[in-house]
């Protein structure tokens, strides 16, 4: 940033009293509000010059330089990286990552698919300042578990940054039946709204404009502006629709669109939110202390990771919440779109199985899986691999960001690049390599175009997360993690879905849609040209049938050595009982 940097805005003060309330329904009920589980979990990036030491006079400054910049209220990534002083590569991400976690799909940024519609297109300016704002924002980590000796076989230190890495390795502590600390999702969901109640002040006054001349409070906010707090909250309960944020608040309900509601001073607003974030964690407080001393109720709206695991062969949906597949062990799973009740899904803990998600989904996380191979449908916003070993991932998704794996193997058909963060190695990408019947009406149902793929050009950021709550070593911040190299064309091979697995009803998929670069090409139909040599040639030999015994002992041996190495074995896990 520049040195000349405009003064931060008074901080803002809550009045003393207010009769604003926590909103309430129309039958008395209280209406809680929720923080944006998008922003947090799939929009930080771990880029050190986001991180400001002081946020609030930084981003004032960059809101007067990008407003003046342009009178549309829109920054390209070429105009926010002179404002920021990084790369355009890196702004250009930063713009790629907002656009899958804004709350408005309305807005055009959501929609653009290249590198040239994004620089033409541009962000919000207050959208963007919210975003940078939470790139402060600190995960919850998963509770110390109890004998780091039992499990330290799991996750072998062969880095140099294992030593506080991988301390909280999600392998780990499920084998060391420590999974009971993990956070639940209403723990993360208090540990959000927490960190909102702390700083929302900041944000609404990086929203508010100064007014002239004397007034009691120098700052108001106008409908307009207050439409961007709905990036970090909303109100709503199981699944009902997600109102306009100023719909659910006292002084712009019921606005005339032709007469814009007068703007509001900042104070008032923060009394508001602040009241109704105070309800909420409130609520959330009473909901757990029920679970901890009393029976678990079924229709709960979040359910601790705990009880998931209980039943490794159940999902749990929720309708505000992600569903959740977890503890699936040496079994094939498969969910179909009427399985999903939300708009994401979380894969964790599976070992050993296949995993079919055929459905179109916005959100997808993959966290603390070894040795399985999960199939994500189609992917309309974003993907995150955290954790994971061995694991073959076969996904169509708008984007991916890999972090913290080993050993994984990546069939992607992606239309931004792969980000790949934190403490990799061993990973490699490959295009994309199977289908099913309702693959193509899926994934334009969540607007992926299979005509660009860029499952090759991988983007490394730094080996240290920023956003968790561990100490790091000096100087670790600076190094970049290790990218993932290309399969082999020569050990490409299709992932075929059973027909049987497919789909509810019949779709017109019929193959890959995502065209296949010409090394792959021409290695699959090299191999598809050997076998078919092979299989002649078997037909036409003659052999006694002692040689024909030893024949069929051979290719059985050498089939079973390769469903194996290739981790195809897993399939056969279809073939069992449920």
């Amino acid at each position: 940033m520049a040195d000349t940097a405009a003064e931060a805005p008074p901080p803002i003060e809550p009045p003393s009293t207010s009769s604003n309330s926590p909103t309430k329904t129309a039958s008395s009920t209280t209406n809680y509000i929720h923080p944006r589980r998008e922003p947090f979990e799939h929009g930080l990036l771990p880029i050190p010059k986001l991180i400001f030491p002081d946020a609030t006079q930084t981003l004032s400054h960059l809101k007067s330089t990008l407003l003046a910049a342009d009178s549309s209220n829109r920054v390209n990534p070429e105009t926010l990286a002179g404002a920021l002083q990084i790369s355009i590569d890196h702004s250009r991400l930063i713009l790629e990552t907002l656009s899958s976690v804004l709350h408005n799909d309305s807005d055009p940024l959501v929609n653009a698919k290249t590198p040239q519609e994004i620089d033409s297109i541009g962000v919000n300016v207050f959208d963007l300042l919210v975003y940078l704002y939470i790139q402060s924002y600190k995960r919850l980590l998963p509770k110390g578990h109890k004998d780091s000796a039992a499990v330290a076989d799991v996750w072998p230190s062969t880095s140099a940054f294992d030593g506080f890495l991988s301390a909280l390795s999600p392998l780990q502590l499920v084998r060391s039946n420590s999974r009971r600390f993990m956070p639940s999702q209403a723990d993360e969901e208090a540990h959000q709204l927490s960190y909102l109640q702390k700083h929302l002040g900041n944000i609404v006054s990086l929203l508010a404009d100064s007014v002239e001349g004397e007034v009691e409070d120098p700052l108001v906010v106008s409908m307009d502006r207050f439409e961007h707090i709905g990036f970090l909250i909303y109100f709503g309960e199981k699944g009902s629709e997600r109102i306009p944020l100023s719909q659910n608040s006292p002084f712009f309900a019921n606005s005339d669109p032709d007469m814009p509601a007068v703007p509001v001073p900042a104070s008032q607003v923060l009394d508001w939110l602040l009241q109704n974030v105070a309800t909420t964690l409130e609520h959330i407080s009473e909901r757990i202390s029920s679970k901890e001393n009393g029976p678990s109720i079924a229709s709960d709206q979040d359910v601790t990771m705990a009880d998931v695991s209980t039943n490794p062969a159940k999902t749990l949906t929720s309708a505000r919440g992600p569903s959740f597949i977890e503890g699936i062990s040496k079994s094939s799973y498969v969910k179909q779109a009427s399985d999903l009740k939300g708009s994401s899904v979380k894969v964790v803990n599976c070992h050993e199985s296949v995993i079919y998600i055929l459905a179109p989904v916005r959100y997808a996380t993959v966290y603390g899986c070894s040795d399985a191979t999960i199939v994500l449908g189609a992917v309309g916003k974003a993907v995150r691999v955290e954790h994971c070993e061995r694991v073959h991932l076969i996904t169509a998704a708008k984007r991916i960001c890999i972090a913290n794996c080993r050993e994984c193997v990546f069939f992607l058909g992606v239309n931004q690049q792969p980000l790949m963060v934190g403490d990799n190695h061993k990973l490699q990408v490959a295009p994309y390599n199977t289908f099913y019947s309702q693959l193509e009406e899926h994934m334009n149902q969540v607007g992926i175009d299979p005509s660009i793929n860029r499952w090759d050009e991988p983007v490394a950021l730094g080996v240290v997360d920023p956003h968790d709550s561990l100490s790091h070593p000096a100087g670790v911040s600076d190094v970049q993690a290790e990218s993932a190299t290309r399969l082999d064309p020569d050990q490409y091979t299709n992932f075929l879905i059973p027909n049987w697995l497919g789909g509810e009803q019949d779709g017109s998929t019929k193959d890959n849609p995502f065209p296949l670069p010409d090394a792959y090409l021409a290695s699959q139909q090299r191999n598809h040209k050997n076998l078919e040599e092979i299989k002649q040639i078997l037909r036409e030999t003659t052999l006694e049938d002692s040689r024909k015994r030893e024949l069929s002992s051979a290719l059985h041996v050498y089939f079973k050595d390769w469903l194996y190495a290739s981790g195809n074995i897993r399939q056969l896990y279809c073939l069992q009982g449920d």
